[in-house]
């Protein structure tokens, strides 16, 4: 077992748009071995895996697929599931509302004459879940179980189409100590039984006791492959391939000049929104001094944008506890309203979905947050409302033929700019940032950082959350490090590196 070639991906490139998702992809798996993939967010990991299992069609991609000894050109899922090859996405694809056996074998049901066989389906449905570990009635609805037991769902349906290659993406991500146990254990366990399993991880503690080799992707190109049959796995190594790449002098210099402490989070607590007994946010305890710029790094999945919206106005989750003080006082943010009336701002990740009305006009978008400024009497004042936009514009460099055009009609990084004016003319002392500059241009995001320290130069604060370390270490003067929603570093700006930021997040995987 593990000693012949059962995958070869050769030479595989990817385009989205005219941006080389993968640039030059190769990845050797034996039978029978548990193979992890390692890299940054957007380094590739999960396009690639996409491509192995038909997401992305032939013809889409370039580069060749050898698998079991046969050059494949798969046109969809179906056709790789036929072979054996299954993918369990970190979004699970169950449907909450269907009962265990209905998601185990949808669109493979046991039926006969066209109607379903539910005593079979439940034999079997029992018979797959002992070899994952469930003792749950088949008849119980996916939504009533607790992730770890979905995911476990997710391996009995694919145990159910006879898989030889399981591919797991970030499967341990949203799970606790005890899931991810269970999970690791099953892995081996199936190994054990001749399945072969791919599994894309950040997580170092648990790859170095599942994984029989490791392939490091960066940027689109693999960098590195390591056999860990032969000891152990040497992180340092893993962490430098992961983040080795050049940091081009993009940023505006900025002389700090610190003042008292503006912003503090105390024990902040959160729990899921529908999920009682998950934890999303766990303890957080920061802060952030005038003319401050912190930031927080971590993974997709650390708990960064959950923590931002749960502490504006309570957007995110349940059971919220901690305390929230600006300028050394308690503040309550349980409302947005209340929390811009605090004088915390927070810009979403998502502009299009929650930060901007696309179909109206820059005017309205940029003064929506503070109303108050250009109304009287509950009157909103239309050319005061054009001479703040106008202002905005100027200041922001937003490029648009008129303040009346529509913000959908802008570039990315000109609806960005937009956003940020919104936010600016509510006046706050705190500004929360969550991945400024994503989808914008190397201009426009230069631009933008301009603005963050014009920000902080006049004694505000802002907290900046970016998946790109090379602009955190590029901006910020102090950095904090989520994982698995606790604060598992922090860093000053001379400590700070993109190996220490890794470090602080693959050894503190489960913790």
């Amino acid at each position: 077992m593990g000693g012949e070639t059962i995958l070869q991906m050769r030479e595989i490139q990817k385009s989205f748009g005219g941006v080389k998702a993968l640039k030059n992809v190769s990845l050797d798996v034996k039978r029978g071995e548990i193979h992890a993939i390692c890299g940054e967010n957007g380094a590739g990991k999960s396009t690639l895996m996409k491509i192995l299992s038909g997401v992305y069609a032939h013809g889409s991609y370039a580069g060749d697929i050898h698998y079991d000894g046969q050059l494949r050109q798969f046109l969809g899922i179906r056709d790789s599931e036929d072979i054996g090859i299954i993918i369990i996405h970190q979004e699970l694809a169950l449907v909450p509302m269907l009962s265990i056996a209905e998601n185990i074998f949808l669109g493979n049901e046991r039926a006969r004459n066209g109607i379903v066989d539910w005593e079979v389906s439940y034999s079997k449905t029992r018979e797959l879940l002992r070899k994952v570990g469930l003792a749950d009635d088949p008849a119980t609805e996916v939504g009533a179980l607790g992730i770890g037991k979905q995911q476990l769902v997710e391996i009995a349906k694919a145990l159910s189409k006879d898989v030889k290659l399981l591919i797991l993406d970030e499967p341990t991500a949203s799970l606790n100590d005890n899931d991810s146990e269970k999970l690791l254990s099953l892995l081996l366990d199936l190994k054990a039984r001749g399945v072969t399993a791919i599994i894309i991880s950040h997580k170092l503690n648990e790859i170095s006791r599942v994984a029989d080799a490791i392939t490091i992707i960066r940027d689109g190109a693999t960098v590195d492959v390591l056999d860990c049959k032969g000891g152990n796995v040497d992180e340092d190594r893993i962490v430098k391939a992961m983040v080795g790449r050049d940091m081009a002098d993009r940023y505006p210099r900025r002389e700090p000049r610190l003042g008292e402490r503006l912003f503090e989070v105390r024990n902040w607590s959160v729990r899921h929104p529908t999920q009682d007994d998950r934890m999303m946010i766990k303890d957080v305890s920061l802060h952030a001094r005038r003319g401050e710029v912190v930031g927080i790094a971590g993974l997709m999945g650390s708990g960064r944008t959950e923590l931002a919206m749960s502490i504006f106005g309570g957007n995110y989750g349940r059971g919220i506890q901690g305390e929230v003080f600006v300028e050394g006082r308690a503040v309550d943010v349980s409302s947005a309203r209340q929390a811009i009336e605090s004088g915390i701002a927070y810009v979403t990740e998502d502009r299009k979905g929650c930060g901007l009305l696309l179909d109206d006009s820059i005017v309205r978008n940029i003064t929506l947050a503070n109303l108050g400024a250009v109304s009287a009497s509950g009157v909103i004042d239309e050319h005061r409302e054009a001479v703040v936009a106008e202002e905005f514009r100027r200041k922001l460099h937003i490029r648009c033929h008129t303040v009346s055009q529509a913000v959908g009609n802008l570039s990315g990084g000109n609806q960005q700019k937009v956003v940020l004016g919104k936010w600016l003319f509510a006046g706050p002392d705190v500004l929360i940032l969550d991945e400024p500059t994503r989808g914008v241009d190397v201009g426009a995001k230069y631009e933008i950082y301009t603005v963050i320290n014009q920000v902080v130069e006049e004694g505000k604060c802002v907290v900046m959350i970016s998946s790109e370390m090379p602009e955190l270490l590029g901006m910020c003067d102090r950095i904090y490090v989520m994982n698995e929603g606790r604060i598992v570093g922090e860093f000053s700006a001379e400590d700070a590196s993109q190996e220490a930021i890794m470090r602080a997040i693959v050894r503190n995987g489960g913790n």
